[in-house]
């Protein structure tokens, strides 16, 4: 059956900033590609829902409509959420990260929840981490990314994929422990090869769970 993968996120998955569009484009080329290679017989399409900015809660607010206007009975749905690193940044002026993890994760259930009503096929990207180049934004004083926060809100995801039973690909404790500034643009989005790298992991993914086929 042909196939249709909606995905959700923010800067990230928009695709900021790589001279080839992000690794949801490069996701997009080589399903696009097996389309070609196949004389047309495969009709898969991929729509990237990423939006800058955007934390938890704006893809809750917005799922139902961007959901709706792309699904269709005569392709299967896949749906990838790839977002939640906004959700962990902290205010200074508040004290705290700017969503909690209680929400964050009641948030991350309604989104599952949702997308029940339209794939069988639930995946969960985590996030890449971060350096102390965003330890304030430079673009946003005051508010900072920093992976004390950012592990804490991975484990959340895992546990809400863990019981609600929907796929889970780990990004932050994949590169943790690495030379992971190399593939960072400004200490939060990442560079070419970040994107490259991410790109790699998903398709890799999708292909080794059957989600896509391998040919």
């Amino acid at each position: 059956m042909d196939k249709l993968l909606l995905v959700f996120g923010t800067s990230t998955t928009y695709g900021a900033w790589d001279s080839e569009g992000g690794w949801v484009t490069r996701l997009r080329k080589f399903i696009d590609n097996k389309i070609i290679n196949s004389g047309y017989k495969l009709h898969h399409l991929v729509y990237n829902l990423g939006i800058s900015g955007d934390k938890t809660e704006d893809v809750v607010k917005r799922f139902d409509t961007e959901a709706s206007a792309r699904s269709s009975e005569k392709r299967e749905t896949v749906i990838l959420f790839h977002l939640g690193a906004n959700d962990t940044i902290f205010n200074e002026s508040l004290g705290v990260t700017e969503v909690s993890p209680d929400q964050f994760k009641e948030n991350f259930k309604i989104l599952i929840d949702k997308a029940r009503k339209y794939s069988d096929t639930i995946i969960l990207v985590s996030f890449m981490p971060v350096d102390k180049r965003v330890d304030p934004m430079p673009w946003a004083p005051g508010r900072s990314y920093r992976n004390e926060y950012l592990e804490t809100y991975d484990q959340v995801l895992a546990k809400v994929a863990e019981d609600k039973n929907v796929h889970f690909i780990e990004v932050f404790k994949k590169y943790i422990n690495s030379d992971y500034s190399s593939l960072l643009a400004d200490g939060a989005h990442i560079n070419d090869r970040g994107h490259e790298k991410l790109y790699e992991i998903v398709r890799d993914y999708l292909i080794k769970n059957k989600i896509i086929d391998s040919n």
